[in-house]
């Protein structure tokens, strides 16, 4: 169970990880003017959903799910751990909110300026500090 627990959380930092950078670089994008910029954005936001951002969000589930398996009827009784299961489906909607976003710049459609993405950068953080909260101090 360690090993799936340590496997878990380490798919977890490096899917945060990108989650923080990822709408970071469309902050950059979204101000970006020359060509020359705007192409080479394209390629690190494509590599990084794609090369670490969507095989850790798939190992942190995976993971997750293998320890939830050792005690069913614990996890699935317990309020915190519901409250964390409704923040990890945040998190993907916004791992797919990501993806259309992604697209939009790959495609030359974005309308949405740099502001809108650094506010949207901060969905992360906050979604990573209650779930902290919760696996840490159990509230409920």
């Amino acid at each position: 169970m360690l090993w799936f627990k340590s496997l878990h959380i380490i798919s977890v930092v490096c899917w945060f990880a990108a989650l923080f950078y990822l709408p970071r670089l469309f902050v950059y994008h979204a101000m970006s003017e020359d060509d020359i910029s705007k192409e080479r954005f394209k390629i690190m936001e494509r590599k990084l959903y794609r090369g670490i951002m969507t095989p850790s969000a798939v190992l942190t589930v995976v993971f997750g799910g293998i320890l939830i398996g050792y005690n069913p009827a614990y996890y699935m009784t317990a309020g915190w751990m519901h409250a964390k299961l409704l923040l990890v489906a945040v998190l993907l909607v916004f791992h797919f909110m990501c993806w259309q976003h992604l697209k939009n710049f790959r495609d030359d459609r974005n309308t949405r300026d740099h502001v809108y993405f650094r506010w949207f950068n901060e969905v992360p953080t906050v979604v990573l500090i209650a779930v902290v909260i919760l696996v840490v101090v159990k509230p409920f």
